[in-house]
C-alpha cells in the first residue's frame, strides 16, 4: 500500500531511502536510488512515488525522473517479484502507480541512462518526454521470466512505437539501443552521459516558458478517449478564452509586433517624405 502522503503539496519534510528528491519552484527532480540492485523497482520505491505525486496533485510541477550510477531502472526487483501471487498482481502494484505518474497535471520528463528495462521501461513509458544517453537499453524481457509485461507497455509501447516494434520487444524480447529508440520516437532526444540532466533542465525550462493552465490542460486534452473530441477541446478553449493569461500574453504578442513595425510616418523614411512634398 502507498504510504502516507503529505497533504500540503511540499515535499520539504518527507524522508525518503530509495528516492533523491530535489524541490525547486518550478519542477521536481526524482532519481531513483538503489544502485546496488542497478535502481530495481522495490514496493518501498512504489510507495516513496506515491508521496512524490500526492504532492505534485497538490502542487503542480513538472517532474524530472532519472536514475544514479549510470542507470535508469533495471525493472521490478525480480527478488520481491518472484514472490508475488495472484492477489498481488490483481493489486496492480507497478501499473496503479505509473498511471498515477502518466496523469500527473503538468509534464513529466525521463532522462535516461543505461538500462530501462521491464518495470523500468514501463515507468519511462509514462513519462510525457524521453531523452537518452548513448548507452541506453530499453526493452521489456518479461516473457523470458514467464510474466507479461503489465503495468503499461502491453498497451502503451504501441500507441508510442506502433504495433510491430512493440510486437518485438514484447514478445521477442528485443532490447533497443539508443540509435534505434531514437528512431523509434521512443527517445526523442540524444545527449552524452554528463549533458543528460541539463538537457532534461533545457527542456523543463522551454515548457515553463508556456502557460501553466494552458500545458495542464492540453496534457489533459491530448490524453482524452477519441470519442470526447470535439467537444472536449472546444470546453477546455472556453476555459482558457476567459483566462487572464491568455489576455496578457495576447497583448504582449501584439506589442511587440507592433513595436517592430516601422511607423508610416517615421522620420527619415524617404519614400514617405517623396509622398508629402
Amino acid at each position: 500500500m502507498p504510504a502516507p502522503e503529505n497533504g500540503n503539496g511540499s515535499l520539504a519534510n518527507e524522508r525518503f531511502s530509495t528516492l533523491l528528491v530535489e524541490e525547486r519552484e518550478d519542477r521536481v527532480v526524482v532519481l531513483l536510488n538503489r544502485p546496488e540492485v542497478r535502481n530495481a523497482i522495490d514496493q518501498q520505491m512504489v510507495d516513496e512515488l506515491h508521496v512524490v505525486c500526492a504532492a505534485l496533485e497538490q502542487t503542480p510541477k513538472v517532474l524530472i525522473m532519472a536514475g544514479v550510477d549510470g542507470v535508469f531502472a533495471s525493472g521490478a526487483d525480480i527478488a520481491q517479484l518472484r514472490e508475488r501471487r495472484r492477489d498481488d498482481a490483481l493489486q496492480g502494484i507497478n501499473s496503479t502507480i505509473f498511471v498515477r505518474i502518466a496523469k500527473l497535471p503538468l509534464p513529466v520528463i525521463a532522462a535516461l541512462d543505461g538500462y530501462c528495462l521491464g518495470g523500468g521501461a514501463e515507468l519511462a513509458y509514462a513519462a510525457d518526454f524521453r531523452i537518452g544517453t548513448p548507452s541506453v537499453r530499453i526493452g521489456n524481457p518479461e516473457t523470458g521470466l514467464g510474466i507479461l509485461a503489465a503495468a503499461g507497455a502491453s498497451w502503451r509501447l504501441k500507441e508510442l512505437v506502433g504495433e510491430p516494434l512493440a510486437k518485438q520487444i514484447l514478445l521477442a524480447g528485443l532490447v533497443l539501443r539508443a540509435e534505434d529508440a531514437l528512431s523509434a520516437s521512443l527517445i526523442t532526444e540524444i545527449h552524452e552521459a554528463p549533458d543528460l540532466m541539463d538537457a532534461a533542465h533545457n527542456l523543463a525550462d522551454r515548457i515553463g516558458r508556456q502557460d501553466p493552465l494552458a500545458v495542464r490542460i492540453t496534457k489533459s486534452v491530448f490524453h482524452a478517449p477519441a470519442e470526447s473530441h470535439p467537444l472536449i477541446d472546444q470546453l477546455a478553449q472556453g476555459i482558457l478564452f476567459e483566462s487572464q493569461a491568455k489576455f496578457d500574453r495576447m497583448q504582449a504578442f501584439l506589442d511587440k509586433k507592433s513595436g517592430n513595425k516601422k511607423p508610416e510616418n517615421e522620420p527619415g523614411d524617404t519614400k514617405t517624405e517623396k509622398k508629402q512634398s
